[in-house]
């Protein structure tokens, strides 16, 4: 790989987003499931659900404070490091980014203090109330963040702008209800939701391994065992509605995630099992399952699905009106407002959605109008993703999918029938099984934005020309400072959630004295 300030910069917003997300999937799913124990509590008053929400909250607090910090230093680094890329489509970027502060996260950031420090001093309901703010603030955020992801995956609702050679907002409706990032969102909190079920799987299941708290741990094993089988049935089914979103509008990803090097006649088989061979361009020893790639991307039997070949072909007709776009462009910049012919607005009119692919020519000539064949071949293939870790990320997430559905279920019918501590073997594997969401949401993480390269906004913008004009060094001393720091403070979350799994659910004063006041006001028979 070669090592430019374009690698350094992708590497490190990579790095800091994969940490990022190890706190952000166990917040969305805990955020609700608390809410759920919360609502058990109110509706019944046993105080077993009282303890169980301020055990799970005292977790999901920990988790809260270091997703924010973690948090906060991704969004600089589109000043820092990504400079041009804020200039370009920040009118459209920054927005959602701006919504989500303003109006998730210090409704999330208010109500999480309420939920800790309110309950002596709120009523139930109040304190109620508070929770599900917090669920929904958490929540919020995550729609706001993905929308703005979302439009990165299919830029809708803007329009470049010659004069201020910027994209510019044209319909604000179109981006809030982008279908990408729709899906994306929905997709991304069940896989939260996934990982918290899981996780307070595996933690009560330890409880259960060494005969503590056991009320409290098949209580809360029932609710995630349910939570977690509806949870990663909707996962799955959202990730086909993704696989269709990608089909209409990253048709390159979708093809490399298949390692599907040419075209297929309708229906597409799912490639099951394969060896992608970037150089020679096949997949090798290839295991289809016939249909299934064709009804999932086209939701038909006739459609065909582009193989990469076909799509590079498509790219160089892209490039060769981008061009046109671009000598159009300069031509109106170099007006400087006087009249141009019509045929020149017209020609950057008809052409100007394609201006991105010029801008793939940068990488090897300043003007792209002076792109030899050999330039535009390269800059066409430079569309394609390296295929291997696409294809094989995929297939591990979706496998790891099918086995939440597998594991929930089972859990799910022991706790029906009563059985959750009958399988010593089922309870340590899942204990062993809390990593597997991270895995699962990080490969998916991935695929989604690995996949989508080489731009940094889907056939506008491309990552090699989004990048701030730093040193290397200035980039790797600052890589350096963020994977220690965020390091340091995965260990300390490790560490208080370790120590606070250990010491358990505490005694609930409050809760006991009010059950110990209704038992003295029962009247004796």
């Amino acid at each position: 790989m070669e090592i430019d300030v374009v690698t350094l910069s992708r590497l490190q917003f990579a790095l800091t987003a994969m940490y990022h997300f190890i706190f952000v999937p166990l917040t969305l799913g805990l955020s609700i499931l608390l809410a759920i124990m919360e609502t058990t509590y109110v509706m019944t008053g046993r105080a077993i659900w009282r303890q169980m929400t301020k055990f799970w909250g005292t977790l999901f607090g920990i988790n809260f404070v270091l997703g924010v910090a973690t948090g906060l230093t991704m969004e600089f680094q589109f000043g820092m490091n990504w400079s041009y890329y804020s200039h370009y489509v920040g009118d459209i970027f920054g927005a959602p980014l701006a919504i989500e502060g303003l109006m998730a996260f210090f409704l999330e950031a208010t109500f999480v203090g309420l939920f800790f420090f309110g309950w002596d001093r709120l009523s139930k309901l109040q304190h109620l109330a508070a929770t599900w703010a917090v669920a929904l603030g958490t929540n919020l955020s995550a729609l706001w963040i993905l929308i703005a992801n979302g439009w990165m995956q299919h830029p809708v609702g803007a329009a470049f702008n010659p004069q201020t050679m910027r994209m510019e907002v044209t319909n604000f409706y179109e981006v809030l209800f982008n279908t990408v990032a729709q899906a994306k969102f929905v997709h991304t909190v069940s896989a939260g939701y996934v990982a918290a079920s899981l996780f307070v799987l595996g933690v009560s299941a330890w409880y259960l391994l060494r005969g503590r708290h056991v009320d409290l741990a098949k209580r809360s094993m029932a609710i995630a065992a349910s939570f977690g089988l509806l949870s990663s049935l909707s996962v799955v089914v959202l990730g086909d509605e993704s696989g269709y979103s990608a089909s209409e509008h990253q048709k390159m990803k979708l093809a490399v995630m298949e390692g599907m090097w040419r075209t297929e006649k309708a229906p597409a088989g799912f490639t099951l099992f394969g060896v992608p061979d970037q150089e020679k361009r096949e997949t090798r020893y290839a295991i289809h399952v016939p249909y299934v790639l064709g009804l999932i991307a086209t939701r038909s039997l006739t459609q065909e699905v582009p193989g990469i070949e076909n799509l590079v072909d498509q790219a160089k007709l892209d490039i060769a009106k981008g061009i046109k776009a671009y000598d159009a462009l300069m031509t109106i910049r170099a007006a400087k407002g006087q009249n141009i012919a019509d045929i020149t607005k017209n020609a950057f009119e008809d052409n100007g959605r394609y201006l991105g692919y010029a801008y793939l020519l940068k990488r090897y000539v300043e003007d792209p109008r002076k792109a030899t064949p050999e330039m535009i071949e390269k800059a066409a293939w430079d569309t394609v993703p390296t295929v291997w870790p696409m294809f094989w990320s995929f297939r591990i997430m979706v496998g790891l999918g099918f086995f939440f559905i597998l594991f929930s279920a089972v859990f799910f019918y022991l706790a029906s029938t009563g059985g959750l501590d009958k399988y010593r073997w089922l309870l340590r594997l899942a204990v062993w099984s809390i990593p597997l969401p991270w895995v699962a949401i990080e490969l998916g993480w991935f695929v989604a934005e690995y996949g989508r390269q080489p731009w940094a906004v889907e056939g506008v913008l491309p990552t090699a020309i989004a990048v701030s004009h730093l040193g290397i060094w200035e980039v790797a001393i600052t890589m350096a400072g963020f994977i220690t720091f965020y390091t340091v403070l995965l260990v300390i979350e490790m560490k208080l959630m370790v120590k606070a799994i250990k010491a358990g659910p505490q005694p609930d004063m409050a809760a006991d004295a009010s059950a110990r006041a209704r038992i003295q006001t029962v009247p004796a028979e």
